[in-house]
């Protein structure tokens, strides 16, 4: 499932690299399984940003994947928070990772969904889908707190849950979301960071390139995650 390049990319911090890239996103998009109405809300989006001043761009996305924790790009985050299991969970994914062939550095994350779709690239189409049903429901979760504040970025959740091809009641979401405080005020941020940051294990220690290794077949890796069907 390549076209999941395309969203690993729009959903990292915004680079001069991505103009660089548009020519290779559009013939990714055209090969894709999308529908004509996805493909064409995803080349709105990559044309509209790529059309912004790239400090505007990254003060956008700073304003909502980096001040509080709702809109947070790390997928275990929404199911575990900073307990012991997300630390667990995210050395059973870097041991996925491995499997396929792929290292990462010290400095990132292994559930960082940019990174995770990344990962999914390497995976075949059916076995990709089945990953990206694993977290239904985070990325239903985040689409509707983007829609929330009126973001667009919110199109590029609701086009993952299209490849996944899956149905999640976004209304219970929604119904779940009516009453949350937003934590993205001066006084939840400031609570925010009197938290210590995560750790989860010593393999991070090292790190590596977070590029495939020349020396290794980037395989297959069957889904054997947690259970995220259920509410989050």
């Amino acid at each position: 499932m390549d076209v999941l390049f395309v969203f690993s990319r729009l959903l990292d911090y915004p680079t001069t690299s991505l103009s660089q890239e548009e020519v290779l996103f559009h013939e990714l998009i055209d090969n894709s399984n999308l529908s004509p109405t996805a493909k064409s809300q995803l080349r709105r989006f990559i044309k509209k940003h790529l059309a912004m001043e790239l400090m505007n761009w990254q003060a956008q996305y700073d304003e909502l994947f980096e001040r509080g924790r709702s809109l947070g790009l790390w997928l275990f985050e929404h199911v575990h928070g900073e307990s012991r299991d997300r630390g667990q969970a995210m050395v059973d994914l870097l041991s996925n990772y491995r499997e396929a062939g792929l290292d990462i550095n010290q400095h990132e994350l292994p559930d960082y969904i940019p990174l995770f779709l990344e990962f999914l690239v390497t995976q075949g189409d059916e076995n990709a889908r089945e990953w990206l049903r694993q977290v239904e429901h985070i990325l239903a979760l985040l689409m509707c707190r983007l829609q929330q504040r009126e973001s667009d970025y919110a199109v590029l959740f609701s086009l993952l849950l299209e490849l996944a091809d899956t149905e999640v009641d976004l209304d219970v979401i929604r119904q779940q979301l009516a009453t949350e405080k937003r934590d993205d005020t001066a006084e939840a941020l400031d609570k925010e960071w009197e938290e210590e940051a995560v750790t989860f294990g010593p393999d991070m220690e090292n790190g590596c390139n977070s590029q495939t290794t020349d020396n290794k077949v980037v395989s297959e890796v069957p889904v054997t995650w947690m259970d995220f069907n259920k509410a989050p």
